[in-house]
């Protein structure tokens, strides 16, 4: 593992220590351990109906998302993370929510092998292809993980968006469309993104943005054909200080402001 990927995994297994113990309600523990679901509106609509279908969540962080899939209908739920923490964290969830899911501990690069099945349904959301420095091979991993027939759903924070700062009530351009393996975007962000005041302990990280064009193009390589590209006015989270919450954790630029795309959806379908 490579020194980015370390830090990486020494900041999420230090997220996930927080994450699991959620007390902003970010993560609606609550509500997915009394047999409820944590999804958005927006992922919840866009995915259709799952009953009786076998899915794997890539990058599943603490599992919630993961078990929430199978209390909305799915047969069966895998979740993959590189993060021991995060891993041992969606375990105890699902024990304690009665909920039969596996949680596999792997880097997504090593998915198909690890898992060594496939699946009806990838599921893939928020602020998770953005810590990958190669998105052709996470397509070709997707791609080995479908059966004939089976659905990538990816939905994540717009590329334009995450190339903007807020800076006196304006966004400013700061940030290269498509940034190299080898010279990724690095942060030292003191706190997570949920609010918890607790501070952070393994701060430094690595990010790597990707274009759409990119993006699609690494999936039809892969041989998927895309179903949909929707691009959305909303994010999940206060991405800037000046979003206005729409209810639902949903925020949107004002009124006032010119509108960007700040969220993407994309379907494809495994021939």
């Amino acid at each position: 593992m490579d020194a980015f990927k370390q830090a990486n995994l020494r900041n999420w297994d230090n997220r996930a220590e927080l994450h699991s113990t959620d007390t902003t309600g970010s993560y609606r523990i609550a509500k997915v351990l009394a047999g409820g679901s944590s999804l958005h509106a927006l992922e919840a609509g866009e995915i259709g109906d799952i009953s009786g279908k076998d899915i794997v969540h890539l990058q599943c962080h603490i599992g919630l998302d993961t078990l929430s899939l199978k209390h909305l209908g799915a047969a069966s739920v895998t979740g993959l993370d590189f993060s021991p923490k995060a891993i041992a964290a969606a375990r105890d969830f699902a024990r304690r929510a009665g909920t039969d899911a596996r949680f596999v501990e792997a880097p997504v690069y090593d998915a198909p092998e690890v898992l060594g099945r496939t699946y009806d349904m990838v599921f893939v959301t928020w602020g998770a292809i953005n810590w990958l420095d190669d998105i052709f091979r996470w397509a070709r991993v997707v791609s080995a993980l479908l059966r004939p027939g089976g659905k990538l759903y990816l939905l994540e924070g717009h590329p334009q968006m995450n190339q903007l700062e807020a800076r006196n009530g304006k966004l400013e351009l700061e940030y290269g469309w498509r940034t190299p393996g080898e010279t990724p975007l690095a942060w030292n962000d003191s706190q997570t993104y949920t609010g918890d005041e607790r501070q952070l302990t393994h701060t430094r990280c690595y990010e790597w943005l990707h274009p759409l064009s990119d993006i699609v193009n690494a999936l039809i390589g892969a041989g998927l054909r895309i179903d949909f590209l929707n691009e959305h006015e909303i994010v999940v989270w206060r991405a800037f200080p000046d979003l206005v919450e729409l209810g639902g954790e949903q925020f949107a630029l004002p009124d006032s402001s010119p509108k960007i795309p700040l969220s993407f959806s994309i379907g494809a379908t495994k021939p």
